[in-house]
């Protein structure tokens, strides 16, 4: 019971005080899910000892997995409802080049250097390079909101990165489901099962599930105040329950439930009116930041130091070479064709901000509940960390400098 009630004081006090401080600490290169994550280090029994999850729930791996999962799914609606209404089909095109290109070259860049400098199985490193591919929507969200991200970072930008975490996310569970169907089957059966069943009927049913809610919960949002029906309160609790509704319902039809619900927010925010919108945006922040953070301070407190000991040298070199050749050169390579970016400035920007985040936190325990191998959530665990506070840290002082620039640009090209 002191457990639980610990838990719930430090994730009140969280909340309250990231709130009430925001602004002095974004500028002072904090953002909340680096102050949750820190905080969760600080009580874990590494170090303060003041809470242990290990018999929690009687399975600490479930319980991240869930939690991870959940988390994404209050995420990802925000992320739905903040994307201007009809971005996605506007500009398909760079999307496509972002999602179809960049992110397989991600997953191949990343497996690539697991497997050479650590010298893992081949299987297991791209299964790796597969959890650490998706950009993460949670920290992604700290990176393109707020007043100094809005003061400094073009719209077009901030969509961009925004849409591709959300879509990515979804997409980034057959490319995780491919290498563990290969460890876990023979090739044949591994490949036929996952044509069949995951690209076909995960992905596909996922998209009809969800481009069915998403009309469906609009048009009856629309009705029902049409009708006087719904109090403007209500649709703070209705747009988390449509999270989780299609979370759930494509979970028990067998289909990809992340992907689902970021879809589902796409056409649910594409029927409701701009004064809904404007009022919805506000709300879904204070709830995103309250469902968000503890996933954080959860994080902290199951990381693995010892075996990220053990990795030595080439760990730390691991992290900073995916920091660095994970996604930037894939971006760099392929600006010409994302239309949304310009000059040099902008791919360098969005190469930068893919941060790994809460979507590699879930992909890693559901591929080590499928695998059984450790060194998936050893090594994905340390990136994770490393992401966190690498992109959390850097995006007030980059933003302030895209925008420096960018003004300077500006001012001399009106002289």
């Amino acid at each position: 019971m002191n457990q639980l009630n610990i838990a719930l004081t430090a994730i009140a006090a969280l909340v309250v005080a990231v709130g009430l401080l925001s602004k002095p600490l974004r500028r002072m290169y904090f953002s909340d899910s680096t102050i949750a994550l820190l905080l969760g280090i600080l009580m874990s029994p590494h170090i303060l000892g003041w809470l242990d999850i290990t018999g929690w729930w009687g399975n600490q791996e479930l319980l991240i997995e869930e939690a991870a999962r959940l988390t994404l799914a209050i995420g990802l609606m925000g992320v739905a409802l903040r994307i201007p209404k009809g971005y996605v089909p506007r500009h398909w095109k760079s999307l496509v080049v972002v999602l179809g290109l960049v992110m397989p070259l991600m997953w191949l860049s990343s497996g690539l250097l697991v497997w050479w400098l650590l010298g893992l199985p081949f299987g297991v490193a791209m299964l790796i390079g597969a959890v650490i591919t998706p950009t993460d929507p949670v920290v992604s969200t700290d990176i393109v909101t707020g007043v100094i991200a809005e003061e400094n970072i073009p719209g077009r930008l901030r969509h961009l990165i925004s849409s591709e975490s959300g879509l990515n996310d979804g997409l980034a569970y057959p490319i995780v489901y491919l290498p563990i169907l290969l460890l876990t089957r023979s090739p044949g059966v591994a490949l036929s099962h996952w044509v069949l069943h995951t690209l076909l009927w995960e992905i596909g049913v996922a998209i009809l599930v969800a481009v069915l809610l998403g009309y469906t919960a609009g048009r009856l949002l629309v009705w029902s105040e049409k009708k006087g029906l719904i109090e403007k309160k209500s649709i703070l609790a209705y747009t988390v329950a449509l999270s989780l509704l299609a979370l759930g319902a494509a979970k028990l039809l067998g289909s990809d439930g992340i992907l689902a619900v970021f879809i589902t927010g796409l056409v649910f925010d594409g029927l409701v009116n701009t004064q809904e919108r404007t009022e919805e945006e506000g709300i879904q922040e204070a709830v995103d930041r309250f469902f968000t953070l503890p996933i954080f301070l959860l994080l902290g407190l199951v990381m693995p130091w010892q075996d990220w000991l053990q990795l030595g040298w080439k760990g730390l070199l691991l992290v900073v070479a995916v920091l660095f050749l994970r996604r930037l050169p894939a971006i760099l390579a392929l600006s010409p064709l994302i239309k949304r970016l310009h000059g040099v400035s902008d791919p360098l920007f969005v190469g930068w901000f893919g941060p790994i985040g809460v979507a590699a936190l879930y992909y890693s325990h559901l591929a080590l509940r499928l695998t059984g191998n450790h060194q998936v959530w050893v090594v994905s665990s340390l990136l994770i960390f490393a992401s966190i506070l690498a992109h959390s840290i850097s995006a007030t002082p980059l933003s302030q400098l895209y925008g420096f620039k960018h003004q300077n640009r500006q001012t001399s090209e009106a002289h």
